[in-house]
């Protein structure tokens, strides 16, 4: 990978990154609030639900984020964390936070959706 897309990549992370804090930053959704009306109640705590898988999401994704900043100042930047082998530019472009090359990625997901363990533990037994 050229250095020009290096630089791309991390100007495309810094960016992704800077939307997420804003994002997480607004934490109003998850406020408790009473009402006398029990209908109001239920969607009160439907909403709450919704604005805490938001914020979940949002964080996990500001962690892969970071993660892959990370590894590009340590210069292991598209290098599956598994396999060890480049991740496809095409990839990277779709998602420039992968830390796992696509074959990785999808042995993970369908694991995830068993309810497995961990990557590693699932890699090895699917080799």
């Amino acid at each position: 990978m050229t250095k020009t897309e290096l630089n791309k990549f991390k100007e495309a992370l810094e960016s992704k990154q800077a939307e997420l804090v804003q994002v997480l930053r607004n934490r109003e959704g998850i406020a408790i609030e009473k009402s006398p009306d029990a209908l109001d109640e239920v969607q009160n705590a439907a909403e709450r639900e919704l604005a805490i898988r938001n914020l979940d999401r949002e964080s996990n994704l500001l962690r892969n984020v970071r993660a892959a900043l990370h590894r590009i100042d340590e210069g292991s930047f598209g290098v599956c964390l598994h396999c060890e082998e480049d991740i496809s530019i095409k990839r990277l472009h779709a998602v420039p936070w992968a830390a796992y090359c696509i074959q990785c990625q999808e042995i993970a997901d369908r694991n995830q959706e068993e309810g497995s363990d961990s990557l590693d533990d699932l890699l090895v037994h699917a080799a």
